[in-house]
């Protein structure tokens, strides 16, 4: 199953249950992906978040059933997944400029999300270097922080921005096999509540490393890789490539993410810079 007939087939399904309380492991089971590259693809290829669709078309469809039926404000919150009467008004005049009872009205203007409909448009004409890499399994010292899957605001740069201030980053350079990068790992799989994945900054360290408090030591096994250049200022650049993989080159390509992990590889210098280059690592297998 390719990725945008993945996330076409879990958009059917949050569709079909609209009304019902959604669960987002079992949304991207769908899609055959974990929670967390689930929700970072349907990002990248819908622009907006997984929450945000279901919100958006649950104010959608209480508008129209408001709008059409003389069905009581209460009984449509508590349809749409509301807790209470209050929460949907406040959610339900953010969306659309009016109350609930306002949209009773025959005159009422309401706002429409409409369903989504996946497609993937190739547009060629672009370059986009890469390399496809057998790289055996190499360690890495590694500082974790655990994330929220379905967290609509990213708190990666935050702990980027930490660990430069506080002396992770001096730490981690001191325990370096090679210091050409610093490493950001996503381990996509996540835990098994589908609700948090952890995120590390990492060096490639000797096997023997014994991690200090705060750190821990882990092994990338052997994998093939697609490795992407990046050329541009963070974190724009990379978000844009991150795009490009996904709507134009992973739908054509004759390789399949493994989507256990992702790296980013970023080298000393100034990040700002237009010309700065990064990579980003995609483990694979041949479709």
């Amino acid at each position: 199953m390719g990725l945008a007939e993945g996330i076409q087939k879990a958009i059917d399904y949050i569709e079909e249950n609209i009304t019902q309380e959604l669960d987002l492991g079992q949304i991207a089971r769908q899609a055959a992906l974990s929670p967390y590259y689930f929700q970072k693809m349907f990002y990248i290829l819908c622009g907006i978040t997984v929450g945000e669709y279901i919100r958006n078309r649950r104010l959608t469809l209480a508008g129209d059933e408001l709008a059409k039926t003389g069905t009581k404000v209460i009984d449509v919150a508590l349809k749409y997944g509301f807790a209470s009467p209050e929460s949907f008004t406040r959610a339900f005049t953010r969306f659309h400029g009016v109350a609930p009872s306002q949209a009773k009205r025959s005159n009422a203007r309401l706002r429409s999300f409409s369903r989504l409909k996946v497609q993937i448009i190739l547009k060629g004409g672009n370059s986009m270097n890469y390399e496809i890499v057998v790289k055996e399994s190499f360690t890495v010292l590694e500082k974790v922080e655990r994330q929220q899957v379905a967290d609509e605001q990213n708190t990666i740069p935050e702990f980027w921005d930490r660990s430069l201030s506080d002396g992770t980053i001096e730490t981690l350079l001191q325990y370096a096999l090679d210091r050409t990068y610093v490493f950001g790992i996503c381990y996509g799989n996540g835990h098994s509540d589908n609700e948090h994945f952890d995120y590390a900054i990492a060096v490639q360290c000797s096997p023997d490393t014994a991690a200090p408090e705060g750190f821990r030591v882990s092994v990338i096994p052997k994998r093939t890789w697609l490795k992407f250049e990046c050329t541009g200022a963070m974190p724009k650049a990379i978000q844009d490539l991150w795009h490009e993989i996904s709507a134009e080159f992973l739908p054509v390509s004759d390789h399949q993410p493994t989507y256990e992990m992702d790296i980013e590889a970023y080298p000393s210098g100034d990040m700002t810079a237009e010309d700065y280059k990064s990579q980003i690592w995609l483990p694979i297998v041949d479709k």
